[in-house]
């Protein structure tokens, strides 16, 4: 949802003469609010989506504003615009995800429980991560030679040492053992849906974090991360320039990757934000960077979306009610799945007609 090239959304209603917001937008930018307006050109800054995560989604980073740029220039079919493109999931069901590198007491602990992934990593680069600890700047040294020497091994090698090591895995599991120590249970579902794919040995480097429904995780530039099960809302920047590196039958960039990346070790927990209660309005709950979240409880018949100074997109999650709006040729209906696309400055109300309330998440730029 929004107004990318590549996915500019379709207006339904046939009583207006655009046909994608991408061109309603371009006819009147003013629906944009003078600040978003001025900051992006008069360019709608977001994109807004709803991902069912089954099968894992790559290995990824997403460049700065600078890197996108010159990404762009030289390889405009696999980079297709300029802009950078931090990013926000806030779950819906549990959500599983790989995000930003594990604290490195839990890397070395890895390196030496798991003698497959030692073998990819190499002695040398592994002592001086050892080494290293206490010392940020050799550290992030380190861990990114120890990244870069894997993602950069040779296949023929790490195809044998990941079968050697989902072998292994397999008959202790079997037997009754412990797999946590290799991170079996994961391991084992990674190369089940990508056999043979070097980004099965990424779990040994970065935070596997569950969100809980309505937590969050924020992923910017440079944040290596992969989405592997659940249901989230996405809202990130207007861009659709990724670098992958695994877990993928897409192009993939491994120097790219491993040139961008921060290389921070930090805990799973340092990964989430909660939500923030607006105080003017118990019924909204603020995801900043700003998704604004709405919960309606059953008991409210009459809701207003009140009007911000930027343009939003509002989805309807749960629930169903009649919206009437300012600008509206006519009343709608909501449901699961409606999405509205809200002008600068204009509210929407709702008349609630499902007993159990409505959830809506609305996405907007608040300058």
């Amino acid at each position: 949802m929004g107004a990318h090239p590549k996915g500019d959304a379709l207006i339904k209603d046939n009583r207006i003469s655009q046909r994608t917001l991408g061109q309603w937008i371009a006819d009147y930018p003013g629906c944009l609010g003078s600040k978003v307006k001025d900051t992006f050109q008069g360019q709608l800054p977001f994109l807004f989506k709803v991902l069912s995560v089954n099968t894992a989604l790559s290995i990824q980073a997403h460049p700065n504003r600078e890197l996108a740029a010159r990404l762009h220039a030289q390889f405009p079919e696999h980079y297709p615009d300029s802009n950078h493109k931090p990013e926000m999931a806030i779950a819906l069901t549990p959500f599983e995800g790989l995000c930003g590198f594990r604290p490195v007491e839990e890397i070395i602990g890895f390196l030496k429980s798991v003698p497959e992934f030692h073998a990819l990593v190499g002695n040398e680069a592994a002592e001086e991560l050892q080494s290293s600890v206490g010392d940020p700047g050799r550290l992030a040294l380190a861990l990114k030679k120890c990244f870069t020497r894997m993602m950069n091994c040779e296949k023929k090698v790490f195809v044998d040492q990941l079968n050697m090591l989902v072998k292994r895995v397999s008959e202790e599991g079997a037997a009754g053992k412990d797999t946590s120590g290799s991170n079996g249970e994961l391991l084992l579902r990674l190369h089940s849906q990508f056999p043979g794919d070097i980004g099965c040995f990424a779990i040994y480097f970065l935070n596997r974090v569950i969100l809980q429904p309505g937590e969050a995780m924020f992923l910017g530039a440079n944040e290596p991360h992969a989405y592997l099960y659940g249901d989230c809302i996405e809202c990130m920047a207007c861009s659709d320039n990724t670098v992958r590196a695994g877990l993928t039958p897409k192009f993939i960039d491994v120097n790219t990757l491993c040139e961008m990346l921060s290389y921070i070790p930090a805990p799973a927990s340092a990964k989430i934000f909660p939500s923030v209660q607006d105080l003017s309005d118990p019924c909204v709950f603020l995801y900043d960077p700003p998704v604004p979240d709405f919960s309606v409880p059953g008991s409210v018949k009459q809701y207003t979306v009140a009007p911000v100074d930027c343009a939003g997109i509002l989805l309807v999650v749960q629930g169903e009610a009649t919206a009437t709006a300012a600008g509206g040729l006519s009343d709608m209906a909501l449901r699961r799945g409606s999405v509205l696309f809200i002008s600068a400055n204009e509210g929407v109300a709702l008349h609630i007609t499902s007993p159990s309330g409505m959830t809506l998440f609305r996405a907007c730029c608040l300058l």
